[in-house]
């Protein structure tokens, strides 16, 4: 069982941070968790991110807050309006102050040059948070359910995934759920300067399918948590497109991953596979930090625990 105590909403009021409401009651219904509603008033921007509301008001975003906290009982529901240059930034501070597990938020997945160059609040938080961070992509259909019956976790063998992996299997025990291991096989090589080169794994490896999937048997094994019903895929692509088509197609309802923070010119041009995930994924996207806040159990992360 993941150590769940408090639980952050970042609600701007958006219907992206809307269907982010129903996974968080949901993860704080079944923690016992407290939930912050935290609205980001960001400074010299109208409130609710919307031209309806021309000043700020904060009795009419607390009555907002306390209106869609009333599934929880009172004592476990806190609001707040906090202030700042941006949002990102009052959302961090906030966490760490207030010591959160999990922050749940809605993204816009917005795409274009200004998508690409300026990322979204929601990225920020996912690069810079140092506890677990669950983002909910605006949907048009949005799930009637906030459970998750079905979880992907991608898995490239680092250090890194394995620790995702981990909180995978917690969340697919606590929710009941069926996981699924994916590796992503990168196929194309960058062939020899001059020389004939090799254009695809496939060619130096013909059964790298077959042998990735031992490995993702051999990693479930390895890694501590409960054992869960799980099941294990291998397919060649790009890591990015891949996990979010996979996922859309065989209908998982949360993908876990590690992200690995980093930050920089590299990190601010080239995004990492996980940020594309959390920007393309059809489904909710619970992100890890190794180097992070754990919410694991000392027997679980030592790989001690066995169900």
């Amino acid at each position: 069982m993941l150590n769940i105590k408090n639980i952050m909403l970042a609600h701007d009021f958006s219907p992206g941070s809307q269907q982010a409401l129903s996974y968080a009651l949901g993860l704080a219904d079944r923690t016992e968790a407290a939930l912050h509603l935290v609205y980001a008033e960001v400074l010299h921007a109208p409130p609710y991110d919307s031209k309806k509301e021309p000043e700020s008001d904060r009795e009419k975003i607390n009555k907002y807050l306390q209106k869609h906290a009333s599934k929880l009982p009172e004592h476990r529901v806190e609001r707040e309006v906090v202030r700042d240059i941006s949002a990102a930034p009052a959302i961090l501070n906030y966490s760490e102050e207030h010591d959160i597990d999990v922050i749940v938020m809605g993204t816009s997945g917005r795409r274009g040059l200004q998508r690409m160059v300026i990322g979204s609040v929601a990225e920020e938080v996912v690069r810079h948070a140092k506890c677990p961070v669950l983002t909910v992509r605006r949907q048009k259909k949005p799930s009637e359910t906030s459970r998750f019956a079905s979880i992907l976790a991608p898995v490239d063998f680092s250090t890194h995934c394995r620790d995702a992996l981990q909180y995978a299997k917690e969340l697919a025990a606590s929710y009941k759920a069926r996981l699924t291991l994916i590796h992503i096989v990168e196929e194309t090589l960058h062939p020899a300067f001059y020389g004939p080169g090799v254009g695809s794994v496939y060619d130096v490896q013909p059964d790298i399918e077959e042998q990735a999937v031992k490995r993702l048997k051999e990693c479930y094994s390895e890694t501590g948590g409960p054992d869960v019903e799980v099941e294990f895929r291998a397919q060649p692509g790009r890591a990015q497109r891949a996990i979010s088509h996979y996922a859309k197609e065989s209908g998982h309802d949360l993908i876990v991953m590690a992200t690995h923070g980093r930050t920089g010119f590299e990190r601010f041009t080239l995004g990492s596979v996980t940020e594309r995930v959390v920007r393309r994924a059809p489904c909710p996207v619970f992100t890890v930090k190794s180097f992070g806040k754990s919410l694991l159990s000392k027997q679980a992360a030592t790989g001690q625990v066995k169900e």
